[in-house]
């Protein structure tokens, strides 16, 4: 007997349990409390299809508090079934109301379904951001090398967020802006007595265009001095052209080399010639002595001649010694 009444006891707390799990009547007590008209029905038909009725019915609460007629009970499941945070996107909703930003449903869960913080949006329309750019190297047109950092103050655009670029593109287009406004200055003192033409400059450039923010200020809060990047430049082109200067000269080195010793080699192959005719000579006198072409007095005049002119050479070169006389 007391065996029969402990299973009646637990397959009714089961019974029980699965009835208040799959009827949230509780909750449905606190809905109507707080004024939002939702049935039994609707909740036990929410957990079949696997949606929490709490962060429904909470939703719906802050909602019709908020006085968000717009908001209904089909359109917070249908976001939540297509991934959405329904819980950020009525926090935005409530905080646009209250800070009378044009925010509709629709377009606060396009935003959410989007990646984007719905509610962070928000607020940073209401709250401006400020972002701090890294440092910006930029050259003057007098060569000097600046180095600037930067402060972007920003707000959300509402209606760029779908699609809009993101904080990345923004710095990108501030560090741009700032290049540009610094090379275009005759001098690096320019910019350091008025670093606010370059905020003015970039400002007018219309940089958020496109982007999901909106730009209310740019602050330059640092300028440094680089290098001196044109007289580095000169260096280097002074050094380029002193290499091209001795790569030239080695080049004509080179050649008047080349010539030498082409000059050397036809004077060797001029001196083995007249080598090779001396070596014919003898020759030549016995061929003329036999034919008699040539007699002995000749032969004499010819000894003669050759003395003359060795004796000749030795007077002009006094200091290699006296030249032996052939006779």
């Amino acid at each position: 007997m007391e065996l029969t009444i402990i299973l009646i006891a637990i397959v009714a707390v089961v019974v029980i349990g699965v009835f208040f799990y799959y009827c949230p009547f509780f909750l449905w007590i606190s809905a109507r409390a707080s004024g939002v008209r939702i049935s039994l029905v609707q909740l036990v038909l929410m957990r079949i299809r696997n949606v929490p009725a709490n962060i429904i019915v909470r939703a719906l609460i802050e909602a019709h508090k908020a006085g968000l007629r717009e908001v209904t009970r089909d359109d917070l499941e249908a976001h939540y079934l297509a991934g959405g945070n329904v819980t950020k996107v009525v926090d935005a909703l409530v905080s646009a109301s209250k800070a009378n930003i044009d925010l509709t449903f629709k377009m606060a869960t396009a935003i959410d379904l989007a990646g984007r913080n719905v509610f962070e949006a928000v607020q940073m329309s209401v709250n401006p951001k400020v972002i701090d750019t890294p440092p910006v190297t930029a050259v003057a047109k007098d060569g000097i090398q600046l180095i600037a950092k930067a402060r972007v103050t920003v707000r959300a655009n509402i209606r760029q967020l779908v699609g809009g670029a993101g904080e990345d593109t923004v710095l990108a287009r501030v560090g741009e802006g700032i290049v540009s406004s610094i090379g275009s200055s005759e001098s690096h003192k320019q910019v350091l007595e008025n670093p606010d033409s370059i905020s003015k400059l970039v400002l007018k450039k219309g940089l958020d265009s496109g982007t999901a923010f909106e730009i209310l200020s740019i602050d330059i809060a640092d300028i440094d001095i680089g290098r001196n990047i044109g007289a580095t430049l000169q260096i280097d082109q002074a050094q380029a052209d002193k290499n091209i200067a001795q790569a030239k000269a080695e080049e004509r080195r080179a050649m008047a080399i080349a010539l030498e010793q082409e000059m050397k080699a036809k004077a060797q192959e001029a001196r083995a010639k007249v080598i090779e005719a001396e070596a014919e000579l003898p020759r030549a006198m016995a061929q003329a002595f036999l034919s008699g072409n040539l007699g002995v007095m000749d032969y004499y005049r010819l000894k003669n001649m050759e003395a003359d002119t060795t004796m000749r050479e030795a007077i002009a070169r006094p200091d290699n010694g006296p030249a032996k006389i052939t006779k």
